[in-house]
């Protein structure tokens, strides 16, 4: 699976493709359907790259979208991941840009709100889960950059969505871990004890999910914040970049003490883990994990 993290639109090519959960109640786009939007069609089967046709050049003064397949899913929300396939076409001819790779396997992790791709990120507002979504734009709206395309159209497959945060039982903290707030959103808040960091790794559970344990092997939807606690400064974080990562804890790249503080644990928990240089992957001071676990793919 790929991460849809930073679409850029330039005169190159396309750049890769990678607030609680959502319910069954109401929810207004804000984005709406068009006559360029509606002017997309696109046949082929849910999940499989479509063939996508339009009356071109297809040019949209602000954004608008159309549901060609209405999903029986809950409507996605702001904030929510997303796992789904897309098909990116020039609007000024109707040539496929980039596809996602529609693969059994697959699916691409993305998140509804998300502003790297400003237009897509609100299109997919009060989407269903298991719709076909038809997404026409300008390329600025977009976040074109240098001399990309004038006009995109993106026809978007949502297969899955995630819950935007934890959402488990809160727990009370243990005394000398840093402290965690969390904003209406679930962003968390971290503040760093006035004191010296831990020379061994300190893991605590704040929020307790009721999903599946994670296993050695899990690739987990995960939302988190990473801070020095030297420092006392945010180093990454997915809530600061508006999306949501994949973690593969049976790949090389997640360092092993974030391994083992997440293994065991369920899905809808909130974890948080001190973990000393060496287990952290950094040769600086120890790193505080803040960890929403959202779910699991594969």
């Amino acid at each position: 699976m790929r991460r849809l993290s930073v679409l850029v639109v330039s005169a190159s090519i396309l750049a890769s493709l990678t607030a609680c959960s959502g319910g069954a109640g109401n929810c207004e786009p804000t984005v709406a359907s068009g006559n360029s939007s509606t002017a997309v069609e696109a046949t082929g089967d849910f999940g499989s790259a479509p063939d996508v046709s339009f009356p071109n050049p297809l040019i949209a003064k602000k954004p608008e979208r159309s549901v060609l397949i209405t999903g029986k899913g809950d409507p996605v929300r702001d904030g929510q991941p997303l796992i789904l396939e897309a098909t990116i076409l020039n609007g000024a001819d109707g040539s496929v840009l980039q596809q996602t790779a529609y693969s059994e396997d697959g699916g691409t992790l993305y998140t509804a709100g998300d502003q790297a791709i400003p237009a897509l990120g609100d299109a997919l507002v009060c989407a269903s889960v298991g719709s076909r979504v038809a997404v026409v734009t300008s390329g600025e709206d977009a976040g074109s950059t240098g001399d990309g395309p004038d006009a995109l159209v993106f026809v978007v497959d949502v297969l899955d969505s995630f819950p935007a945060r934890a959402s488990g039982t809160d727990q009370l903290q243990q005394n000398g871990m840093p402290s965690v707030v969390s904003a209406p959103d679930g962003r968390p808040g971290i503040t760093v004890p006035h004191e010296s960091a831990p020379t061994k790794a300190k893991v605590e559970t704040l929020t307790v999910g009721d999903g599946s344990k994670i296993k050695d092997d899990s690739r987990i939807v995960a939302k988190y914040t990473t801070v020095n606690w030297g420092t006392a400064t945010v180093s990454d974080s997915t809530w600061e970049a508006g999306g949501a990562s994949l973690l593969d804890l049976g790949g090389d790249q997640v360092a092993e003490g974030l391994k083992k503080a997440l293994v065991g644990k369920t899905v809808g928990s909130r974890v948080i883990a001190v973990l000393p240089g060496e287990a952290s992957g950094a040769d600086a001071s120890a790193d505080i994990w803040v960890v929403d676990i959202l779910g699991t793919v594969g």
